[in-house]
């Protein structure tokens, strides 16, 4: 089972994928100026994990069904 389907028709636009990597790391940007670096680690760690399957590892032509 993987933990995100990256060929689901909710991320076919570019600018969601960008959108929901920018939050993480915008987040984890917020928890870090607070000094919590547990949580910044955290939402750096799953941005991370998004940007390496939602942008970088996207599929070029996903298929039509999903």
């Amino acid at each position: 089972m993987k933990l995100l389907a990256p060929t689901h028709p909710f991320f076919r636009p570019a600018w969601r994928r960008y959108a929901i990597v920018a939050v993480c790391f915008l987040w984890a940007t917020f928890e870090m100026s607070q000094g919590n670096n547990i949580w910044a680690y955290l939402f750096a760690g799953i941005g991370g994990y998004l940007a390496y399957n939602l942008i970088f590892a996207f599929p070029k032509d996903p298929p039509e069904d999903g």
